[in-house]
């Protein structure tokens, strides 16, 4: 129910423009947004580090990524958030103006993409790697916010003094979960990896190789998304696993452990250069 410490709910139009028949909306003004800011960043990091074989194949390495983020982004939610659905909808599959995407999902499809592409360039996988996902939390914080005006991914019931009551929510008041995942998620996580991308990190008096921010980025991105998703609303399709868990704690879980394999596998690599 609504308590006399409600937050009122800013009721954003979600649609910015109307062009016609077209439609601008904030949501996807925030994808825009992050390319941009990842777009800016990484060039900036491939002129500071000199990473001339990088910056030659730039342009087709973001239009790669930026199809396998979709396609994977896409394909995630279908296989992870909703598969019965969509096992008797196949042809609503490509229809992601309708919403559900999945982060999980854009993150294995950027991974696979960028690993054979610069498998097929000849590119250092591990060095643009950790070029790339320190710019990631931009995104995920942007697109944090295109949710909470949205309405959409609302947290759990709760009377604490910020809780809000949401349009797609019920009239309880709820935690403003995607602002919580805005917060760690995207501008916690970027100033951490932000910060460390130029340390330089020991590890049995060597540097950190290459590929050590990609594992930072998982684990952390991990533990903050299995933190927030105790406030989170789980999805109605899916609820609770064992009574306690989501399928976002799940998945989170996964990244962790890749994270922490992988900090294994590299820490036995060639040191990474500071720069």
């Amino acid at each position: 129910m609504i308590t006399m410490y409600s937050l009122v709910f800013p009721h954003i139009d979600p649609v910015l423009l109307h062009l016609g028949p077209l439609q601008v909306r904030w949501y996807g003004l925030m994808y825009v947004l992050g390319f941009c800011a990842s777009y800016y960043l990484v060039l900036q990091q491939i002129k500071t580090t000199r990473f001339t074989a990088l910056e030659k194949h730039f342009e087709n390495l973001n239009l790669t990524l930026i199809i396998c983020l979709i396609l994977g982004g896409r394909l995630g939610y279908v296989l992870f958030y909703n598969p019965v659905y969509y096992f008797h909808h196949p042809l609503e599959i490509p229809a992601t103006w309708s919403g559900g995407m999945s982060f999980h999902g854009a993150c294995l499809g950027l991974l696979i993409g960028g690993a054979l592409f610069c498998r097929r360039t000849g590119l250092d996988f591990w060095k643009g790697v950790d070029i790339y996902a320190v710019t990631v939390p931009i995104g995920l914080g942007l697109g944090r916010l295109g949710n909470f005006i949205n309405g959409e991914l609302f947290g759990r019931v709760s009377d604490v003094p910020w809780a809000m009551v949401f349009p797609y929510g019920g009239p309880q008041s709820r935690h403003p979960s995607q602002l919580y995942e805005m917060a760690l998620e995207g501008i916690l996580l970027f100033t951490v990896l932000w910060l460390l991308r130029h340390k330089p990190w020991r590890s049995e008096s060597r540097n950190w190789p290459h590929g050590s921010l990609l594992s930072l980025f998982l684990i952390l991105y991990g533990v903050f998304r299995i933190g927030v998703e105790q406030f989170r609303q789980p999805d109605q399709q899916i609820g609770f696993f064992l009574g306690f868990l989501t399928m976002g704690q799940i998945l989170s879980s996964l990244m962790i452990l890749s994270g922490c394999v992988l900090w294994m596998i590299r820490r036995n690599r060639h040191p990474r250069t500071t720069v």
